[in-house]
């Protein structure tokens, strides 16, 4: 939504006065005094805020404003200060108060989202209580679970500020309407406001429940060595590393991984916060707490997808960056390494084209010296600067940062950057309180009313259980007990099974939600039967395989060209599987094209989804896809060949439908013919 906002500033200076008005709408500034059309961006930072800076008006000691580039956030004047930054399009116009200090001002409350204004809230009668938990109810709603609330904040998002006294008062309230709701009230931070009070931040979470919490997933993506497995030992047991690995052993799963120090396989980890905000797996002091365990304690749930940084692991990290649905991405950096080199810009492309809010973790500041921590650093920036990806950096120092980078990281416009130390522990508590208030994803409160649809990306079998498959909700809701679809095998057809239990985090549940992910025990169907890329679904959807599909594509790298009947493997979802360009609208596609193109799987068909988007991978060759129309999938009959005695062979229709079945002669068939032959 774009917000126009005027304000008139009056100047006194002992010349004169002078009035300026400034108007902004998107990117157009004008004033009333004749100055040059001028758009400056700088990426400004102060105490409060971290925004990109639109426009700085700045007065000089003629009176006359002038438009200048500047690193910082005030304008001076003779009598007071003021500052316009703007963020997503939203102008907002810092200040100071009497005291001298800066005034962070917010942009309007809107009537959607997990955000709450409050000027004050003493004394309400029952009925005013009631409203307003009501209100709050719904704010947490929409949050997830959580919500945050402004107090001392006005409708237009000026920070007027309250007395000790009336916040004091209207924290009271608020805690009881969050008792009212089951929920806990915590501060997250205080500042200054314009009368001279201050305005607090608090953050509103309903208590842990095992049937109902929020769950966020964020893939752990880098370039080989850049201590991502390290860094989630230290996030999941609270532990420091003690610089030669001893932390990453918390996380590896095989052998070989603790053998080489190289992450090969896709692996989950789970960090737990209860509805205070704090850590559940470092509250024990004998030993580290289960999946199970953490998950019956904690409001929010935190699920780290390691993957490998090897470049010869590429096709297992896309599958894993592909098939969990991730809410976020987390990029890991070697400070040590002069910059984002090897597979992490192959990462972070993959992630930006896939359109998931990036966050970028500097590890190893502790080995690296100030000259190179810096080249690193400024190679970042500039990277996500570029025309690739047009982000906007911003370096985390302090916990105000951490609260307005969570803020408006959901714009998928600031990428934070952190910077920690696996060893010393330095800035850890910093992330830690970003993982905090991270928020969750919007679209899984629509996609849960919708028809249940599981993705399938592992299966096992079971002793004593039987058929046990793993994946994430897409849509809906799965109930224990109830007979859904699962397909579709070679045929394009789904079969009939029942989820007889569901776990998730090893956690015993009698449903789950679109956004969690579930393994769930089926009944009336074996493992051989299934397949990674199959979907469980319910009956009312009426899903239907394809195997041919129009989609729109981005070629992201191809050494030469690309023409008809090019293959590759495509990565959508949780399905991989080789496909064939038959049909393209132009002759040959070339780095940095864009194209609309049919593609046709070469093995089976899958079950796919209008608006899924896909990665596609051949060699170092990457592009990205989009999908606009399914085709109709159509049973097409199988020949197969058989040689009889005299060596001629003969041609037998088997319908896919039908599945495919083996043509042996026997023994004495064989014989039969040999004689008749001989005769």
């Amino acid at each position: 939504m774009d917000y126009k906002v005027k304000q008139q500033q009056k100047q006194q200076t002992k010349n004169g006065s002078t009035t300026t008005t400034i108007t902004t709408s998107k990117n157009m500034v004008n004033h009333k005094e004749q100055q040059p059309d001028k758009l400056v961006k700088s990426i400004t930072k102060s105490t409060e805020e971290l925004t990109i800076q639109e426009n700085i008006l700045t007065t000089s000691t003629s009176g006359q404003p002038t438009v200048q580039p500047t690193t910082t956030t005030t304008t001076t004047t003779t009598t007071s200060t003021t500052t316009t930054t703007s963020t997503n399009n939203t102008v907002l116009v810092d200040s100071t108060n009497g005291n001298g200090c800066v005034i962070e001002h917010l942009k309007p409350e809107v009537e959607y989202g997990n955000i709450e204004y409050k000027l004050q809230l003493i004394n309400p009668t029952p009925d005013r209580l009631e409203h307003l938990t009501s209100q709050m109810k719904w704010r947490i709603g929409e949050g997830a679970g959580e919500c945050l609330y402004e107090l001392g904040v006005s409708d237009d998002g000026t920070a007027v500020g309250l007395s000790d006294e009336d916040m004091a008062s209207s924290l009271e309230t608020l805690n009881k309407m969050a008792k009212k709701l089951g929920a806990d009230l915590t501060i997250i931070r205080e500042r200054p406001g314009l009368s001279g009070g201050k305005v607090v931040e608090a953050l509103i979470r309903k208590y842990a429940s095992t049937e109902d919490f929020s769950e966020i997933r964020v893939v752990c993506c880098g370039n080989v060595d850049a201590g991502k497995s390290t860094l989630l030992g230290v996030l999941k047991c609270g532990v420091l590393d003690d610089g030669r690995g001893k932390a990453r052993l918390n996380v590896f799963r095989h052998r070989h991984e603790v053998e080489s120090g190289r992450t090969s396989s896709i692996s989950q980890e789970i960090v737990g916060f209860d509805s205070k905000g704090k850590i559940v797996n470092y509250n024990t002091l004998h030993s580290s707490l289960s999946p199970s365990e953490i998950c019956e304690s904690s409001s929010k749930i935190i699920t780290f997808v390691d993957l490998a940084g090897h470049e010869k692991y590429l096709k297992t990290t896309l599958f894993g960056m592909t098939s969990s649905s991730p809410d976020y991405c987390m990029i890991a950096v070697g400070a040590n390494t002069m910059g984002a080199t090897g597979m992490c810009k192959e990462h972070l492309g993959i992630a930006l084209s896939l359109h998931i809010p990036v966050y970028i973790v500097i590890t190893k500041i502790d080995r690296a010296p100030e000259n190179v921590l810096a080249a690193t650093m400024t190679d970042i920036k500039k990277i996500l600067r570029g025309p690739g990806a047009r982000k906007l950096p911003v370096v985390i120092k302090n916990q105000d940062d951490v609260v307005v980078a969570a803020r408006n990281f959901v714009s998928d416009r600031v990428v934070p950057i952190f910077t920690v130390s696996n060893v010393t522990g330095e800035n850890l508590d910093l992330l830690r309180m970003f993982l905090n208030l991270l928020p969750a994803r919007k679209e899984w409160e629509s996609l849960a009313l919708k028809p249940a649809q599981l993705d399938i990306d592992s299966t096992w079998n079971v002793s004593g259980v039987g058929t046990v498959v793993s994946g994430t909700v897409m849509k809906g809701v799965i109930t224990a007990g109830e007979t859904l679809l699962i397909g579709p095998d070679d045929g394009g057809n789904f079969v009939q099974t029942l989820v007889k239990s569901i776990h998730t985090k090893r956690l015993p549940v009698k449903h789950v939600k679109a956004g969690q992910t579930a393994s769930l025990a089926l009944k009336r169907i074996k493992k051989e039967q299934i397949r990674k890329g199959m979907v469980i679904i319910h009956p009312s959807a009426k899903p239907q395989a394809t195997r041919e599909f129009i989609a729109e594509v981005l070629i992201l790298f191809h050494s030469t060209t690309i023409s008809k009947n090019y293959e590759s493997v495509i990565h959508c979802l949780s399905t991989t599987q080789s496909a064939r360009l038959i049909e393209m609208d132009k002759e040959v596609l070339r780095t940095g094209d864009r194209a609309r193109v049919k593609f046709r799987y070469l093995h089976r068909p899958q079950f796919l989804t209008v608006g899924s988007k896909f990665v596609i991978r051949e060699g170092r060759s990457k592009g990205i896809g989009r999908i606009v129309e399914l085709c109709p999938f159509v049973v097409e009959p199988i020949v197969h060949k058989i040689s009889n005695a005299h060596g001629h062979s003969n041609a037998h229709l088997t319908n896919a439908t039908n599945g495919v079945k083996k043509q042996t002669v026997t023994r004495a068939q064989r014989l039969k013919n040999k004689t008749s032959s001989d005769g």
